[in-house]
């Protein structure tokens, strides 16, 4: 491909960060649909404190059809899906109209699951999208740097999103060891501390998550 301008490279990282997104918090909400629905209790606000996210919701109710569909709202799931598919298409000639087009798939997907009173199967959908994307970045797209960048993103992000949830040690750990070497053969600047510190954080039994949160977002600037 030759050299990659630096307004790809954020178009790259930010997609590699919002597909992720997408995919873990819908992960995340599809587990608990159910559990939301038959329980009596507002969980919900866990939910929000945990992701850090703004809590408007009325009602159980009115955060199980808002927070994943209502593109009005900016940490709604599927504001990040339009922004995750608003890089995609800026990024059409750099990773290919296949893997645009599963992007795209994801989105109609959730056009659906909006106007479904159970979207648990078009949920599925999108995440199968979402995989199938990730897929053809890698048997598709044939610059190294490209995929690496993408990845780097999704790494980093996820990495966020699990020491939010506090997840256990393993879980982070295997996610350090597939984010670095993406990180360090994208061509991304990074912040070399901040990587240290967050591998010694990770590594460390005492599981400082507030520590590894603030890392994790200082790696790229």
């Amino acid at each position: 491909m030759g050299i990659i301008s630096v307004e790809q490279v954020d178009h790259l990282y930010w997609l590699g960060r919002y597909t992720e997104r997408v995919y873990t918090t819908l992960k995340m909400f599809a587990k608990s649909f159910d559990k939301m629905i038959d329980s009596a209790d507002a969980v919900y606000p866990e939910y929000c404190d945990a992701l850090d996210i703004p809590n408007i919701y009325e009602s159980k109710g009115d955060f199980l059809r808002r927070y994943p569909f209502d593109a009005g709202i900016a940490d709604s799931i599927i504001s990040n899906l339009n922004r995750a598919y608003d890089n995609a298409i800026v990024l059409r000639e750099t990773i290919g109209s296949d893997a645009l087009s599963y992007i795209q798939l994801s989105v109609y997907a959730m056009s659906n699951a909006a106007k479904s009173e159970s979207p648990l199967i078009e949920i599925q959908q999108i995440m199968d999208d979402l995989l199938s994307f990730w897929g053809i970045v890698d048997d598709q797209i044939d610059d190294e740097q490209i995929r690496n960048i993408i990845k780097a993103g999704k790494r980093i992000e996820r990495i966020d999103l699990y020491a939010r949830l506090e997840l256990d040690k393993f879980k982070l750990e295997r996610e350090l060891h597939r984010m670095i070497p993406r990180v360090l053969r994208s061509g991304i600047r990074y912040n070399e501390a901040a990587l240290n510190k967050l591998n010694t954080l990770i590594n460390d039994n005492a599981m400082d998550y507030a520590g590894i949160i603030s890392s994790v977002e200082t790696i790229v600037a």
